[in-house]
């Protein structure tokens, strides 16, 4: 357990990461804008076309991508105890993939944002209550049912997003695919998203200390008076709205749900009090720092900022996969 001193050094530092990284976005595009220009853009509204790319396009995107990789961080944490595997992340359980139909059939019908968006989040909830109502049997269920489950599901959801791809008219292909590679140049205002991540995360923080004796076993946390069943279904519930509303406002984004809690457990150890709150700080920083790569790389055009985290993702997942095979050798 963490104590008190280091929890807040840890939270305080990456606090900073988290504020560094969202200035070098407001600063790096294909038209540079020093920091002071940037300050006076936000203190006093100023600062002409700037000032308009500021606070039109690059605060906007900065924000939205902080609140997105919070959420999908946050949600892989909350997984990762649910199911007792490191391996969970946010796309396990099948919403990534009922959010994709809805928001591709919204992009063949040609309807803009708010539809693309309104069709995600109706397809990620049917997903989510489909998943839990098949793997709730008689008995209820376990995190084995339900892992396999979603896997199942998310398999399905895979097939028919292919068989849209293939029979989409081809002026539609290049949207549909920068979706399902994470994109976050369409976003708006991120008022709603930044509030989902508070709420959830507000929501989550008090049952900690039950979180930590469940990540121990069902069978140890009911001993010891944790309402094992309530406190399942709540955490898959939280951990799917998070996931729900990052992909509709930011498309299919991986590896930010699975690289970061671990990444962030190395560094805190596994107390939930300090873990949840640290990996939604990381998770947002993480995401903010790819989409700046993700739209300076090759500028002035911008590649999905999915690749940037896949890019990133896959060989920190190998060095961790190392480091514990010769941990264990």
């Amino acid at each position: 357990m963490p104590t008190r001193r280091r929890a807040l050094l840890i939270l305080a530092a990456l606090a900073g990461l988290s504020q560094l990284s969202i200035a070098l976005a407001l600063m790096v595009g294909s038209i540079p804008i020093s920091p002071l220009d940037v300050l006076a853009t936000l203190v006093d509204n100023g600062g002409g076309t700037a000032g308009e790319v500021v606070r039109s396009l690059r605060l906007p995107r900065a924000l939205t991508g902080f609140a997105c990789g919070g959420l999908l961080a946050l949600a892989g944490a909350l997984l990762q105890v649910l199911l007792r595997n490191p391996l969970a992340d946010p796309y396990v359980l099948g919403i990534s993939g009922g959010a994709g139909i809805g928001a591709l059939l919204a992009i063949v019908l040609g309807l803009g944002v708010a539809g693309i968006n309104g069709l995600a989040f109706v397809g990620a909830l049917g997903a989510m209550l489909l998943v839990f109502g098949l793997a709730h049997g008689e008995g209820g269920w376990t995190h084995s049912r339900l892992l396999l489950t979603g896997v199942i599901v998310a398999a399905g959801c895979g097939a028919v997003v292919t068989l849209m791809l293939a029979i989409a008219p081809e002026d539609r292909l290049r949207g549909m695919l920068f979706w399902l590679m994470g994109d976050l140049s369409q976003t708006g205002d991120p008022k709603l998203v930044l509030i989902l991540l508070a709420t959830v995360l507000l929501i989550s923080l008090p049952f900690a200390r039950e979180l930590n004796l469940l990540a121990r076993g069902a069978d140890v946390a009911q001993a010891l008076g944790v309402a094992v069943r309530p406190l399942r279904r709540g955490v898959y519930l939280l951990a799917s709205l998070a996931t729900a509303a990052a992909v509709t406002h930011a498309g299919a984004i991986g590896f930010v749900g699975l690289i970061v809690p671990h990444l962030v457990r190395l560094a805190t150890g596994n107390d939930q009090r300090l873990l949840l709150p640290a990996s939604v700080l990381a998770g947002g920083s993480l995401l903010v720092i790819a989409d700046t790569l993700a739209r300076t790389v090759l500028a002035p055009q911008q590649l999905p900022v999915g690749v940037l985290t896949a890019m990133i993702g896959v060989p920190v997942f190998l060095l961790l996969l190392t480091r514990g095979a010769a941990g264990r050798g």
